[in-house]
């Protein structure tokens, strides 16, 4: 028949789902503990949970010595051959059985220990289960409120969500069905806290592959995403099957897919935005709705990028409080500066009324075009921007390994400064002719 102590440990184990070696230590450890502080011990103490007897048996552990300095930890080979007998040496250690008595100050003491290894152990059972959760969508309950958090129950554990994880358009009844996405599993030293979110990007990515069927399969690729909270947000898509249109897949049918989604997100704007590798591309398609008139690299190494836009579509591609430009910045990855047509054409005039006084405008002249790329063109034998201005898109990418976009960019820009100069030519014809 099973003790009290050993149906103790099984129902404990079930319970909180811990391993029983992990209670037996804890038993045995708190014993140790509360023994020693009982009796006021300095024996080296050690307790044994006996299976067979479902009892906790105590020892003293003593080393065998030549010479005994000290009693309580030592035992002398000639008294310890007495003891035990012939199969002993110096150095071995021996178990000497001590009463188990605790008294009530020493049992609260196990009782206190006991609990704290066991909230210990569940802790570190919890951790491991969610810290690999990290991102995933969940779904629970406003549980209550403190200090501007929101304590949100997700079914076995209760999770946080803080004021900075928050969307500031949203606002949450105590009892209210919530969906978030764990952000952060943390052991800290007032014990585990799982962090959850309603502003991350994870919450939009997941939220679009519960919706779209072709993302949750994979036909659909979510590259990248960004959001401002409650305001605005841009999600990049891309197909892994030449028919299938990723935009088109998570717009669904007269936009249902997206507007579930943004209702969710209590009507934040999303931008689904096509994917490409070329940062150029790319960088056009993520200043959506805003029209893209060129875009060229300005710094490689540092991922720059110029965009140049007509008037009329200036504003919408800043966007309000420049909110358009920064969340295309973001998911794109590299730095963006837009420029208008007009303020393009000011510079170069400007440029080229520098220029006037030379017989040949040198390449680096065209917006685009560093020292390193002027050596790869000079090498080609193009050393001047009218020697540009003269060459097919193909010939200047495969030059300068870019893509056919950018060349014909490099080029336009080019003739626009030929076009200026001639202009400046022949307005100071006419001048001189006139006089």
């Amino acid at each position: 028949m099973a003790s009290i102590l050993a149906e103790s440990i099984e129902a404990l184990s079930r319970e909180k789902n811990i391993d029983p070696k992990i209670i037996v230590s804890a038993i045995e450890d708190a014993v140790v503990t509360a023994s020693r502080k009982q009796s006021r011990s300095k024996e080296n103490l050690h307790a044994v949970y006996n299976k067979e007897t479902g009892e906790v048996e105590l020892y003293a552990v003593k080393r065998v010595v030549s010479q005994v300095t000290n009693p309580d930890l030592e035992i002398s080979l000639e008294e310890a051959l007495q003891v035990v007998g012939e199969d002993v040496e110096i150095g071995d250690e021996l178990q000497f059985p001590r009463q188990l008595s605790l008294g009530r100050i020493a049992a609260q003491t196990a009782r206190q220990i006991i609990f704290q290894k066991v909230r210990e152990a569940e802790r570190n059972n919890i951790y491991e289960e969610y810290v690999d959760k990290k991102g995933e969508l969940v779904n629970g309950f406003v549980k209550r409120f403190e200090r501007g958090n929101i304590i949100v129950d997700i079914g076995k554990i209760e999770t946080v969500l803080p004021r900075s994880q928050q969307s500031p358009v949203e606002h949450f009844s105590q009892g209210e069905r919530i969906r978030v996405v764990i952000h952060e599993v943390t052991k800290e030293s007032k014990g585990l806290q799982v962090e959850v979110s309603r502003s991350s990007p994870e919450l939009l990515k997941k939220l679009f592959e519960m919706e779209v069927p072709e993302i949750y399969d994979g036909t659909v690729v979510i590259k990248a995403a960004v959001r401002e909270p409650g305001d605005r947000a841009k999600i990049a898509v891309m197909s892994n099957e030449p028919d299938v249109d990723p935009v088109g897949a998570c717009v669904g049918m007269k936009g249902s897919r997206v507007q579930a989604i943004i209702r969710e997100l209590r009507g934040e704007k999303i931008d689904i935005i096509q994917w490409s590798s070329d940062p150029v591309v790319f960088a056009a398609n993520a200043l959506s709705p805003a029209k893209v008139s060129r875009v060229q690299v300005t710094d490689f190494h540092n991922k720059k990028l110029e965009v140049i836009v007509e008037d009329s579509q200036l504003s919408l591609a800043i966007g309000k409080r420049g909110q358009n430009v920064r969340l295309a910045a973001k998911l794109v990855g590299w730095h963006i500066d837009i420029r208008s047509e007009a303020e393009m054409k000011r510079e170069v005039a400007s440029q080229i009324e520098a220029l006037m006084s030379s017989s040949s405008v040198p390449i680096t002249a065209v917006e685009g075009i560093d020292q390193f790329r002027a050596s790869l063109l000079k090498a080609a034998g193009i050393n001047t921007v009218e020697e540009l201005a003269g060459k097919s898109a193909d010939e200047i990418a495969t030059i300068l390994d870019v893509s056919l976009d950018e060349a014909n960019s490099l080029i336009g820009f080019a003739r626009e400064i030929q076009e200026v100069r001639r202009e400046k030519q022949a307005t100071s014809l006419d001048s001189t002719s006139e006089t």
